[in-house]
């Protein structure tokens, strides 16, 4: 996936006085927040079903290509697979075809797909994923694996299969709202932790979203926020605030973890700060200035903070859960039908 800077011993203090502060800023918003997800969870039948093994499918089917890294077979076939379903689920689908440059010195072709929504309507919620995998196995145990590149199933695949699954539903009920789901390329080339000596370090992960929040698809495009899912598909989740989406979009964090409450899931999207994650939000924030926040596994017993078979070459089908792609995707439809319900 990325790198975590895991900052948060060093900035928990500063973290936590601005928490209280947006808190109490924003307490008549969170309060209406509150009330609007109680009306649709005592109604949750007028939310479309999200089908836990339909998500499955397009995740197994991503896996299914093998590896997905910049350049390697299975990125040809998974991207032709991609744009091929977008376009049977979206009203338009965008394909940005650019040139990336990693780490290595090498470039290559990359892909960033934007699939929308009433295009034309001016208030706009945006859905995002990465769709490529990692390159080298550069966390597994086993040294002689470091070369080799991942599955990727969990990281990569499964935000994927969670959005695919929304489009599918999107395009089967009409909303009021315009939803832009985008899966960004070239964000897990990033470079390894032996070369944290590089300059920009940082800026070697999320090309494609630079690309793309440098060079929107649509000229001036904005959003009313945005919601990245990453690593959203194992066993035992946790998804803790992460300090970005906290510094940036606070009140986006706290109405989308207020629903899964709601919805039954507030051991999953807990309350606990994970540190700073450099992952294709932050260049959607700083660069396109969108509020966007990452929902993303979480795990305190790894150095990483991830998960344990986080850039390894576990990172396979094995790791997936299918109730953990239906809480992120019903959540995630009760914030799409939230916001349509406020339109009308």
């Amino acid at each position: 996936m990325k790198k975590n800077t895991f900052k948060i011993l060093l900035y928990y203090p500063i973290i936590i006085a601005l928490i209280f502060f947006l808190i109490n800023c924003k307490d008549n918003n969170k309060k209406n927040n509150k009330a609007k997800v109680t009306t649709y969870s005592k109604n949750i039948t007028s939310i479309p079903e999200f089908n836990k093994d339909s998500a499955y499918y397009y995740l197994k089917t991503q896996v299914d290509f093998g590896p997905r890294y910049l350049g390697s077979k299975g990125w040809q076939n998974c991207a032709a697979y991609l744009e091929q379903t977008l376009k049977r689920f979206a009203d338009t689908v965008i394909t940005q075809n650019i040139i990336v440059r990693t780490f290595t010195g090498q470039t290559f072709k990359a892909k960033n797909f934007i699939a929308s929504y009433n295009p034309h309507e001016q208030k706009r919620i945006l859905l995002a994923a990465h769709w490529d995998t990692r390159p080298f196995a550069d966390k597994d145990p086993d040294i002689s694996n470091h070369n080799k590149p991942i599955l990727g199933a969990n990281d990569g695949a499964s935000g994927v299969a969670v959005l695919l699954e929304i489009a599918r539903i999107l395009s089967n009920n009409k909303i009021n709202i315009g939803i832009d789901i985008i899966l960004f390329d070239a964000e897990d080339y990033g470079v390894s932790d032996d070369k944290k000596n590089i300059k920009n370090a940082d800026y070697t992960w999320g090309l494609g979203s630079q690309y793309w929040a440098k060079n929107p698809h649509s000229p001036g495009y904005t959003a009313e926020y945005g919601i990245l899912l990453d690593m959203v598909g194992s066993y035992n989740p946790l998804f803790a605030k992460e300090a970005f989406s906290l510094k940036y979009a606070a009140d986006i964090v706290n109405k989308v973890w207020n629903i899964a409450a709601s919805l039954g899931y507030a051991s999953i999207f807990s309350d606990k700060i994970t540190g700073y994650i450099m992952d294709d939000h932050y260049f959607v924030n700083t660069i396109r200035g969108i509020p966007m926040i990452d929902i993303i596994h979480h795990d305190t017993s790894t150095p990483s903070g991830f998960m344990p078979q986080w850039h390894t070459l576990k990172d396979n089908i094995d790791i997936i859960d299918k109730n953990t792609l239906e809480i992120v995707g019903k959540t995630l439809l009760v914030v799409i039908w939230d916001e349509n319900n406020i339109t009308l």
